[in-house]
């Protein structure tokens, strides 16, 4: 049984296929496109999962998308009433829905085919159980808690319930206009980042400022006495004049989301790629302690009220690793999952799981361990496109190209590194990655001028070997998707200070061999060489999406100032 799950007109337009309940492949339409957050119709990511499946769109049996409009149809119906938005945030709604209803006739003219043809159901998934099957049934659990949390989708920003087996129960729900997505975004763009996707950036830079504005704040985003929140929507626009939003091909736009009170409440906003003033920093210090203050409540509510002792979380909020590294301290919680394609993307893997489970009632068979999921090519393939290049090049054992690989690093030297298939997400996790020596306290700098180009203030991500995660970190649960902020043990900041934050943390991958004995053992061979197990860990790529295919490898290695790259079984170095 083939199953096709498709996130389309929202950011990250992605693909997934399983078959008799196993992945197949999933991936970003971004990777083929080169189009960050891609947010149309997903056609070269469809093509890619159906061709690693060796099958057409004729022999599927189930297609599905992240998107309902049939849900929640009272609560539309009643915030229309109530708040009487303006007609052009109707027509924007409409006309994006309008696009979700006829799935089957948009599937078959974007790709060609007579729907006559077609043997396959069509499913609309209301977006946040799709959140909700992509983190708990692909999850190694079978009884847990789980919680979506996002801007907004199907009119629902928030969605939390349980698992069990093959089946989820949802237990409430926030609807639109509230949501810590959107506050989070509204502040971002306060901040000075209008980008879609800058939420991360803010992150990064909350701790360089202190949380001077958290009243300020509580005033936006309300707690309730049963661990839910509501917005003071007067500091807002989304929810009367509506935010002008792009969803139907290219980088998704959203409008400015926040109103003039919330001006009058900080001030002028910064204007983009100006001076980050101490103020700036307060701000995102603050935003970030709202966003972990009203998150907590929602999680220890989950937490009472089913009794629970593992959580499942999804949705674009969950992309948020500093608050996921605080969960199993803080709470009654033991366990927890969060898949690598937590945000919007990941929603067409929950489709695939929720029609495979929930619909068919099929019992569980997979759990997703790892993020490689996407294209990988053959030495043949490689060398073939190394070879239209004047590169020097060497083709090396497994053995002998870690070794080689971890004395680039150990001496200095950036390494780009390309090898197996492509991960699903958006984190670089060994196989698309830019790896250096975490030890050097310039490192940083060096990636910045010579290739990353980025803000000064965001940091770069350590990967260590599971086996020595204690040894660095003050948490040792298991992070293979580098998801969650850990402290870096006081004693061990000063061995790796490339990696470690400005206020003492590493957003960390932990490697495990079985899951990537490549990259486990370059990391071991670093860690015999140096003393230090862990490398410093980047994505492949200079301000684009992650590369996906060698020729984009070895584009963007000619065009920095990479001293070397692994591309399967070649050591490419500069003349």
């Amino acid at each position: 049984m083939n199953i096709l799950g498709i996130n389309a007109y929202h950011g990250g337009a992605s693909a997934c296929l399983i078959r008799d309940g196993q992945l197949v492949a999933a991936a970003e339409e971004e990777r083929f496109n080169r189009v960050k957050y891609w947010a149309g119709f997903p056609v070269q990511a469809i093509q890619y999962v159906l061709s690693e499946g060796g099958i057409t769109p004729h022999e599927l049996d189930h297609i599905g998308i992240s998107r309902d409009p049939k849900s929640n149809m009272l609560q539309k119906a009643l915030f229309v009433f109530t708040r009487r938005p303006s007609l052009n945030l109707v027509r924007d709604r409409l006309s994006n829905e309008m696009k979700v209803v006829s799935l089957r006739t948009d599937f078959c003219e974007q790709l060609g085919l007579k729907p006559e043809t077609l043997r396959a159901q069509f499913h609309n998934v209301e977006h946040h159980r799709a959140h909700m099957a992509s983190a708990f049934f692909v999850s190694p659990f079978d009884d847990a808690a789980i919680l979506s949390v996002d801007g907004m989708g199907d009119f629902v920003s928030t969605m939390w319930g349980t698992g069990h087996g093959h089946q989820m129960q949802v237990l409430g729900e926030i609807n639109f206009p509230h949501s810590l997505g959107i506050f989070y975004n509204a502040l971002t763009q306060w901040l000075g980042f209008p980008k879609y996707g800058d939420e991360g950036k803010v992150m990064g830079l909350a701790p360089y400022g202190q949380p001077r504005y958290i009243d300020e704040m509580r005033r936006i985003v309300r707690l309730q006495r049963d661990g839910t929140f509501e917005l003071d929507l007067d500091y807002f626009v989304h929810h009367a004049e509506g935010a002008t939003m792009t969803w139907r091909g290219g980088e998704p736009t959203i409008g400015r989301l926040f109103s003039d009170k919330l001006i009058d409440l900080l001030g002028e906003p910064r204007m983009p790629r100006t001076e980050i003033t101490e103020k700036v920093q307060d701000v995102a210090a603050s935003l970030q302690a709202m966003l972990e203050e009203a998150e907590m409540a929602l999680v220890r509510k989950i937490q009472r009220d089913t009794g629970k002792t593992v959580l499942c979380m999804a949705g674009g909020v969950a992309l948020n690793s500093a608050f996921n590294g605080k969960i199993l301290p803080n709470t009654e919680f033991n366990d927890i999952y969060i898949q690598p394609a937590a945000g919007d993307a990941g929603t067409a893997l929950g489709v695939c799981y929720y029609i495979y489970h929930e619909v068919l009632g099929q019992p569980r068979t997979f759990v997703l361990n790892h993020a490689y999921t996407g294209p990988q090519f053959s030495d043949a393939v490689i060398r073939a496109v190394l070879d239209q290049y004047d590169l020097n090049y060497q083709e090396l054992q497994p053995d002998a190209m870690a070794e080689a690989a971890a004395q680039i690093i150990a001496q200095g030297g950036v390494l780009g590194w390309f090898q197996g298939r492509m991960e699903w997400g958006p984190r670089a996790l060994g196989n698309r990655s830019i790896l250096a020596d975490p030890r050097r306290q310039d490192m940083k700098d060096i990636l910045n001028a010579r290739i990353k180009h980025r803000e000064p203030f965001r940091p770069f991500a350590p990967s260590v070997l599971l086996e020595a995660t204690a040894d660095y970190f003050d948490q040792s649960y298991p992070d293979p998707f580098m998801i969650k902020v850990y402290n870096v043990l006081p004693h061990k900041r000063a061995e790796v200070p490339a990696v470690t934050h400005v206020d003492g943390t590493g957003r960390l991958q932990t490697v495990d061999r079985a899951a990537n004995p490549q990259y486990w053992q370059l990391i071991y061979t670093f860690g015999q060489l140096t003393g230090t197990p862990v490398v410093l860990n980047t994505s492949f790529n200079e301000n684009e999406p992650i590369v996906c295919t060698p020729q984009q490898a070895i584009d963007c290695f000619l065009r920095t100032r990479m001293d070397a790259l692994g591309i399967g079984s070649y050591l490419v170095t500069k003349k």
